[in-house]
C-alpha cells in the first residue's frame, strides 16, 4: 500500500494538491491512504494543505514554494465536472490590471452561501452570485464583479480603475457584451449604471435599453469617476 502510495505521488507534478481519493485503492482503503499520507507529512516528504488535502512541496532557487491559486482552491471551483464557483474579489482586480496589490485572501463566487475556511496562507471568504455560473459566464461575470466592487479595489484612483475598465469591456466579442447586460440586471443598480455608462463610452450605438429600465431614476451613485473618463455620467445617475 505505501509503495502504490508514494510510486503514484512520484507521477504528481510538483504543486499539485491531492486527496486519498486521488489513489488506485478501493473505497474501504481511504481511511488507511489518509495515515500513510499523514505520516508522510511527519517524515516531511510532503507537505499539507489542510485537513485531507496534501501537496508535493515545488523548490526554487528562492527556497519552497506553496501550491499556486488554482490548486489551492480548485476543489470550490469544480465538482464532478460542474463549475461551481470562480475566483473573483482581490485576485481579479489584480488580474485584471485594476491594483498592484498582490491578493493576502481569496473570494470566491457561488450561487449558495458558504462559511470562510483557511487552506495554507490563504483566508478564502465566498461571495453570492446570483446568476448561474457556467464555465462561459465566468469571464463576463468577474468583469461585473469588478464593476459591483469598484469602491473596493485597493490603491488605485478611481478613473484609473475606470480607464482600465473601459478597455476591459472594449475587448469584449459582441456576444459577450450582450451576455453581460442580460447578467448585469441581477446586480445592485450601481453596477447596471456603471456598465450602461462604460458600454455607451466605448461604443455610441450600444443598445442600453435594458440596463436604463433597470434603473431607479430617483437613484444615484457616488464612484467618483470624473466626467472626462465617462462624459455620459449624468444620464446613468453617477456622480
Amino acid at each position: 500500500m505505501t509503495d502504490t502510495i508514494k510510486n503514484t505521488i512520484s507521477k504528481f507534478a510538483d504543486g499539485f494538491v491531492f486527496t486519498a481519493a486521488d489513489f488506485p485503492v478501493p473505497l474501504d482503503k481511504q481511511n488507511t491512504v489518509t495515515k500513510v499520507l499523514n505520516n508522510m507529512v511527519a517524515a516531511g516528504q510532503i507537505r499539507r494543505l489542510c485537513k485531507g488535502r496534501f501537496y508535493k512541496p515545488q523548490m526554487s532557487k528562492f527556497g519552497e514554494l506553496p501550491p499556486d491559486t488554482f490548486q489551492t482552491v480548485k476543489d470550490l471551483l469544480e465538482k464532478n465536472g460542474k463549475i461551481i464557483g470562480y475566483l473573483t474579489g482581490y485576485t481579479i482586480f489584480y488580474k485584471l490590471g485594476l491594483t498592484t496589490q498582490v491578493p493576502a485572501m481569496l473570494q470566491i463566487a457561488v450561487s449558495k452561501e458558504k462559511k470562510p475556511v483557511t487552506r495554507g496562507n490563504y483566508r478564502i471568504s465566498f461571495i453570492i452570485q446570483q446568476n448561474t455560473i457556467t464555465k462561459a459566464n465566468v469571464p463576463v461575470l468577474q468583469l461585473l464583479d469588478c464593476l459591483r466592487f469598484f469602491k473596493s479595489i485597493p490603491d488605485a484612483i478611481p478613473d484609473d480603475i475606470c480607464r482600465r475598465l473601459l478597455v476591459l469591456f472594449k475587448q469584449l466579442a459582441p456576444e459577450q457584451i450582450n451576455m453581460a447586460k442580460r447578467l448585469a440586471i441581477k446586480y445592485p443598480p450601481s453596477t447596471i449604471a456603471l456598465l450602461g455608462a462604460i458600454l455607451e463610452t466605448n461604443n455610441e450605438n450600444e443598445d442600453t435599453t435594458i440596463l436604463y429600465k433597470a434603473l431607479n431614476h430617483q437613484s444615484s451613485y457616488k464612484l467618483d469617476i470624473s466626467s472626462q473618463i465617462l462624459s455620459n455620467l449624468k444620464k446613468w445617475y453617477i456622480r
